[in-house]
C-alpha cells in the first residue's frame, strides 16, 4: 500500500549533458553517448531502490526530450522543416520539427533501452510515452490537416511500441498528457478516443500523467495568472474517471488543485504528487507525509501512489536525487501515521 512512484524523468548528470536544462545537448557522441545512457539509467535505477521508490523510471535520460526522443525513430517529419508554433495553447513559442507525409515507426524506438532498464532492477519497471495529443501540441502538421486525424496516427504507431516494451517486461505504460489540462474540450472530443487507441490490447497496467508542466519558467509564470484554485481538471476528470485507464495522475505538493477533485475520480489509481518539481528546495519526510494525509481524505490508501508532480528533468540533480529520498521516507511516515 502506497506504493511509491515518479512522474517520469530525472536530471541527466553533467558528465552526460548539459546539466538544468531541458533540452541539453550530449556532451558525448557515438559508442561512448550510448554507454554514458546506460551508465546514468543505471545510476537512477540505484539511486530510486536505495530511496524506497517501488515503481521505478529509468529517468528518461536516453532522450534529449519526453516528446522528441520518441518522434525521432519515425518516418514521415522532417527535422530540418523547423515551424515557429504556440505550445499549451500559445503558452510559449517553439520552433518544432514538421509532419511533411504519411507517419510509420520502421523499428522499435525504445526497444533496446527497456530491455537494458528492466535487467538492471528487480523492482517494478514503469516506462513512459509522449500521449497523442501532447505530441501533437509539441509538432506542426503539414500533412494530416487535423489535429484529430494526425493524433490517431501517432496513437497507432504508439500503441505498436507499446505492446513491444510491454513484451519486454515493462509493468505499468504511461501516457504523458500535460497538454490535457489546456484543450479541456478536445479531451472530450477526441484526447481520451486517442488515449484508448494508443493503450488498446495492453495487458500491463496503463497510466496517464496530465500537469502542469515542467518547473521552467513559462510554466511558473502561467500558474501565476491561473487565480487562486486550479480547477481545470474539474472539467476532464470525470470522463478520464469513465476512461479505460488504470492511473491518474494528480499534482498535490505545493499547487492550487483543490484535493475534492480527487473525489472525481472514484474508479482510478491516484498517483498522488507530494513532491513539487522546483529545485529551490527539498521536501522534508513530514512534508511529504502532510500532503499524502491531506489527499487521503479524499480518497482511500489502497488508491494511492505516492508520486512527483511532474518529471525532474530541468532541475539540479543533487536536488533530484534528495526529493527522491524525501518521497521515500515521508511515504514510509506515512504509512505509519495513516495506517496503511
Amino acid at each position: 500500500m502506497l506504493e511509491t512512484s515518479i512522474a517520469g524523468s530525472l536530471p541527466r548528470p553533467a558528465w552526460l549533458a548539459e546539466p538544468e536544462t531541458l533540452k541539453g545537448a550530449w556532451k558525448l557522441s557515438g559508442a561512448a553517448l550510448e554507454d554514458g545512457k546506460r551508465r546514468a539509467a543505471a545510476e537512477w535505477l540505484r539511486h530510486q531502490e536505495e530511496a524506497g521508490i517501488d515503481i521505478v523510471t529509468n529517468g528518461e535520460v536516453f532522450r534529449q526530450h519526453f516528446v522528441h526522443g520518441f518522434l525521432e525513430g519515425l518516418t514521415g517529419i522532417d527535422w530540418q522543416k523547423m515551424t515557429r508554433m504556440g505550445i499549451r495553447n500559445n503558452r510559449y513559442e517553439l520552433d518544432v520539427p514538421t509532419v511533411t507525409g504519411p507517419l510509420s515507426r520502421p523499428m522499435p524506438v525504445h526497444l533496446e533501452e527497456v530491455q537494458f532498464s528492466r535487467g538492471a532492477t528487480r523492482a517494478k519497471f514503469k516506462f513512459t510515452l509522449p500521449g497523442p495529443m501532447t505530441i501533437c501540441d509539441t509538432i506542426a502538421d503539414g500533412h494530416y490537416g487535423s489535429r484529430p486525424e494526425m493524433a490517431l496516427a501517432f496513437a497507432d504507431i504508439l500503441n505498436a511500441e507499446a505492446k513491444e516494451l510491454e513484451a519486454a517486461g515493462v509493468d505499468i505504460i504511461q501516457f504523458d498528457e500535460p497538454a490535457f489540462n489546456v484543450f479541456l474540450h478536445e479531451v472530450k472530443d477526441w484526447g481520451i478516443e486517442a488515449l484508448h487507441r494508443a493503450s488498446a490490447g495492453l495487458k500491463c497496467t496503463t497510466a496517464v500523467h496530465i500537469c502542469y508542466g515542467y518547473g521552467i519558467q513559462a510554466n511558473l509564470d502561467w500558474k501565476k495568472s491561473l487565480g487562486g484554485e486550479w480547477r481545470q481538471y474539474e472539467e476532464i476528470f470525470p470522463a478520464l474517471n469513465a476512461s479505460r485507464i488504470d492511473q491518474v495522475s494528480l499534482e498535490c505538493a505545493g499547487s492550487k488543485v483543490p484535493l475534492s477533485l480527487l473525489r472525481l475520480l472514484p474508479d482510478k489509481q491516484l498517483m498522488v504528487g507530494a513532491i513539487e518539481v522546483t529545485g529551490d528546495r527539498v521536501e522534508s519526510a513530514e512534508e511529504v507525509a502532510a500532503t499524502l494525509g491531506a489527499a487521503a481524505k479524499h480518497v482511500e490508501l489502497e488508491r494511492m501512489l505516492p508520486c512527483t508532480n511532474c518529471g525532474m528533468a530541468p532541475i539540479a540533480y543533487d536536488a533530484a536525487l534528495g526529493k527522491l529520498k524525501a518521497l521515500g521516507a515521508g511515504a514510509a511516515l506515512a504509512r505509519r501515521k495513516l495506517g496503511g
